[in-house]
């Protein structure tokens, strides 16, 4: 039977093509010779193994003529009597000069690994003796290697041909921190083109409702699924909002806390000050603070924050800062006044 492409590729005789993916991912992966620059030239024989195994397996018609001819039958030495079409599904081609051949011409172990990890043309040359290399990496670094290939390219890339799908259109949605505060509804007009059942376009106007939670933060996504131009042999791009928060003249946001300074004398920081806040909904807050404030010093307000989108019934807490104002000069009698009560 020669070489039993099976083991090779470590798979059971009924492997599906789910099955000989995931062992060709992995196995090229690990011996691919730009992964083992120590031992090239045994990577470079289990890289052709590995890929010619892939190669026939993945193939219906090679794996059914290896599966009844072994190795020796798919490279031409086919038993005389695999007369006609036939050969478990094979296709045998009369040559007119001896037996019927099925023709198998082993593909470049290069153009395999390409093809299935997405890149065109192949970023690796031929496996023929040098580096393995044609014409240098087409990756920063000289290697494609810096990173784990796995979550870059192999999990990512559809391994059909089937129509592609159009990168993401991102649009920025800015929004006051009110809105974030309470929650609102947008609407936004979007023009694209669909086409008719003929595969002419047409352009459209939508209107889109966009649900803003409560709470929610910079940088939350919504997505409208396939909401880009629809075009021949293309599924329509995703079309995503990325919440922007616009800056606002009092708050400022972190986290789920809201952060507000005020202004006050060096008079009111020593004997007591009350704070009168405004919140983003519109109510009146009073807040007493009996303690010296010093320069660092920051009143905390429980749940007076923003709310938290997963948990509505919570919220981050209002945290007051002081900018504290000192007197630029003070007369000799006021000198001695503070130092006389400060000293007691």
């Amino acid at each position: 039977m020669g070489v039993d492409y099976y083991k090779v590729l470590q798979v059971d005789k009924n492997a599906k093509d789910e099955d000989l993916k995931k062992a060709y991912r992995k196995l090229a992966m690990k011996w691919h010779p730009d992964k083992n620059p120590n031992n090239k030239k045994e990577a470079e024989a289990k890289f052709k193994e590995v890929s010619e195994a892939y190669d026939v397996l993945s193939d219906p018609q090679k794996r059914a003529v290896y599966d009844q001819y072994g190795e020796e039958g798919l490279k031409g030495q086919v038993p005389p009597d695999a007369s006609g079409p036939g050969g478990g599904g094979a296709t045998f081609f009369h040559t007119g000069d001896g037996p019927n051949v099925f023709r198998f011409n082993p593909r470049n172990p290069d153009d395999i690994f390409a093809e299935f990890f997405g890149f065109s043309g192949g970023p690796f040359g031929g496996m023929g003796g040098g580096s393995g290399m044609r014409g240098g990496s087409r990756f920063p670094g000289g290697s494609m290697f810096g990173d784990d290939i796995f979550s870059s390219f192999a999990d990512s890339r559809p391994m059909s041909s089937g129509p592609r799908k159009a990168p993401p259109i991102e649009q920025k949605l800015p929004c006051s921190l009110e809105e974030l505060y309470k929650g609102t509804t947008k609407k936004m007009k979007i023009s694209r083109e669909i086409a008719d059942a003929s595969g002419k376009t047409l352009p459209v106007e939508e209107i889109l409702t966009i649900d803003i939670k409560p709470g929610w933060k910079r940088g939350t996504k919504i997505t409208f699924p396939e909401k880009g131009h629809e075009q021949p042999n293309v599924i329509p791009a995703d079309l995503v909002f990325i919440i922007e928060e616009k800056p606002h003249s009092v708050f400022t946001r972190d986290g789920n806390d809201l952060l507000v300074t005020q202004k006050i004398s060096l008079a009111e920081a020593l004997t007591g000050y009350t704070a009168h806040i405004t919140t983003l909904d519109g109510r009146s807050l009073t807040i007493p603070i009996n303690t010296v404030i010093h320069p660092n010093y920051e009143e905390v307000v429980p749940r007076e924050g923003m709310p938290i989108p997963k948990e509505p019934t919570k919220r981050g807490n209002l945290r007051i800062k002081f900018n504290i104002k000192f007197p630029t000069r003070l007369t000799a009698e006021q000198k001695s006044g503070i130092k006389k009560l400060l000293s007691q």
